[in-house]
């Protein structure tokens, strides 16, 4: 090769490095390389990861016929826990995932628990659940907000994952 074509190959190959640095990478303070991918989005710079885990409130849920259930019933399993509302487009929009989460994952090793916070009626819940892809789901309601208020829920959409052995 002469020397031109061999000089033209080069500055080819470091605006091909260049731009895709640009496009998938940051040079860092060091001068090298950095993944951004592997940072979060500035929009998540007002939220912080907890430095230690939280302890799961102590609250029961109401399911079918009125029985109450402990969140400490699921020890061993992880628990993704998911406050919704009829009126709420997201909690609706992301119900039928929720359900095939379930089915995909091994119910002794994980479960959803979705809890309507929007209605006063057991069956009304299971009904809208039924209708909206989730009827395989167990249904329990929030009626007096005591779910909410435990984890301090100011809106909705909002799903707690709690681990196995019982911290959120």
């Amino acid at each position: 090769m002469t020397k031109p074509r061999l000089l033209v190959l080069a500055i080819l190959a470091g605006a091909a490095v260049l731009l895709l640095t640009v496009l998938y990478g940051k040079i860092g303070p060091n001068g090298k390389a950095s993944n951004a991918l592997l940072e979060p989005p500035a929009a998540m710079a007002p939220f912080k990861q907890a430095q230690t885990a939280t302890a799961v409130p102590a609250v029961a849920l109401s399911g079918a016929g009125g029985t109450l259930k402990s969140l400490s019933e699921y020890k061993g399993r992880v628990v993704l826990l998911n406050l919704w509302a009829p009126w709420c487009g997201p909690c609706v929009k992301e119900l039928p995932a929720l359900a095939a989460l379930q089915k995909a994952l091994p119910a002794d090793r994980f479960v959803v628990v979705p809890v309507d916070a929007g209605r006063e009626s057991q069956a009304e819940a299971q009904a809208f659940l039924a209708s909206h892809g989730a009827g395989s789901l167990q249904t329990y309601v929030d009626s007096n907000a005591a779910v909410m208020r435990a984890f301090g829920a100011i809106g909705l959409a909002m799903t707690i994952l709690i681990d196995k052995d019982g911290p959120e």
